[in-house]
């Protein structure tokens, strides 16, 4: 996590080898982030789909520290979801971008592990953070947990990924370095991410098994997504394996 989000976990090593979808759109310049198009779900139809809030947080919540705490956690029947920033969490499993050398807030253990016991790697892994269970919002009561599939959308662009993480109980809006370099956002733990702009949609009583299967997340989400902007009830319990 970042200053604003302290995982839950303690220390593990090695890289996760990357699983990317076939749809992969390169950024024109070395220095610029590799740029995903996953599935077919436009971002405007899933914007379009939570223009709407109907609160299921009893407060709001910050998007750093020392900012006014205006976000609320939103519902529909079949989803949750939010609109904030996107803070960069570099923790878990230490590679060549994430590690302590390149992020001096680096933890070495995330909330979640992955089926083998070890930690997630954000490098590699597209996973998202949520605020730990406070008297603001239990994710836990609301059909979310480790694994849940969710839809991320910045600009034009949708990424799907799993919860991987839980933060602070105060603030929200944060998402894996690989997360990040997904939607083109600047994935650098060192003052990265975006101000704005980023929704989060997590589909609830959703579980990815294995948890680093992103394959399978792109698969299921991109059907869940098809799915919640045609406004179909989703089945009692999705595990996806």
């Amino acid at each position: 996590m970042r200053v604003q989000s302290l995982t839950l976990a303690a220390a593990s090593a090695a890289l996760l080898a990357p699983t990317t979808s076939p749809a992969i759109e390169h950024a024109a310049a070395r220095t610029e982030p590799v740029v995903r198009r996953e599935g077919a779900v436009l971002a405007a139809d899933l914007l379009a789909r939570v223009r709407t809030c109907e609160p299921v947080s009893h407060g709001r919540y910050r998007s750093d520290d020392g900012t006014a705490a205006t976000i609320p956690v939103c519902g529909t029947r079949d989803a949750v979801f939010w609109k904030a920033d996107m803070d960069i969490d570099c923790d878990g499993r230490p590679g060549s971008h994430c590690n302590r050398r390149t992020d001096p807030l680096f933890s070495d253990a995330t909330a979640f592990e992955q089926s083998d016991g070890r930690y997630l790697s954000a490098e590699n892994l597209p996973y998202i953070v949520v605020p730990a269970p406070s008297q603001i919002w239990d994710y836990r009561e609301h059909g979310v947990r480790g694994g849940a599939v969710a839809a991320v959308v910045y600009g034009d662009r949708v990424q799907y990924a799993v919860v991987g993480d839980v933060g602070p109980g105060q603030i929200i809006g944060e998402a894996s370095y690989a997360t990040a370099k997904a939607l083109g956002i600047r994935p650098d733990p060192r003052g990265g991410g975006t101000p704005s702009g980023v929704t989060y949609i997590v589909f609830r009583n959703t579980q990815v098994k294995p948890i680093e299967d992103h394959a399978a997340a792109v698969v299921t989400g991109e059907r869940l997504a098809k799915q919640f902007v045609q406004d179909k009830p989703l089945p009692p319990r999705h595990t996806f394996r």
